[in-house]
């Protein structure tokens, strides 16, 4: 058995970029409850997943799938805001904690995720700014109290 571990899997429709891409775009506050995360691009944790099919023990053999990077929730905001030629607004402040994964176990057997956060915020810029299909459900990455 293998168990894993999943935070945050992006692809242009839905996850915690498009979340906050889609809240710079359209000019609303990204808030900073949640001010740090992991993300990993859908089909790299799909991937992974799928290889850990390879790696089942008795026990299970626990594996964290997320990127490698802790990301500002800030600075992904902005970077989305040079993309997009918008300046984007935030409310709150960065909490002392954050819900964040290592998942260099994973890296060890798989390698590391093929697509970039940089190459990521590309693709959901675009996707976002032409107005691309979105899923409509919000990941609610920023909450912190366990209420969805």
């Amino acid at each position: 058995m293998t168990i894993l571990r999943l935070n945050y899997a992006s692809e242009m429709r839905y996850g915690v970029l498009v979340d906050v891409a889609q809240k710079v775009h359209s000019g609303r506050p990204v808030s900073l409850s949640m001010g740090y995360l992991n993300t990993i691009w859908q089909r790299d944790a799909s991937a992974m997943s799928l290889e850990s099919l390879a790696h089942a023990t008795t026990p299970p053999n626990v594996l964290n799938i997320t990127g490698p990077e802790i990301l500002s929730v800030r600075t992904l905001a902005e970077e989305f805001g040079i993309r997009m030629g918008k300046k984007p607004t935030f409310e709150g402040k960065e909490s002392s904690d954050a819900l964040l994964n290592n998942s260099n176990k994973a890296f060890a057997l798989f390698g590391k995720p093929q697509v970039s956060v940089s190459q990521m915020l590309d693709w959901i810029t675009d996707w976002v700014a032409r107005g691309g299909a979105s899923l409509a459900k919000p990941t609610h990455f920023e909450e912190r109290a366990g209420r969805f």
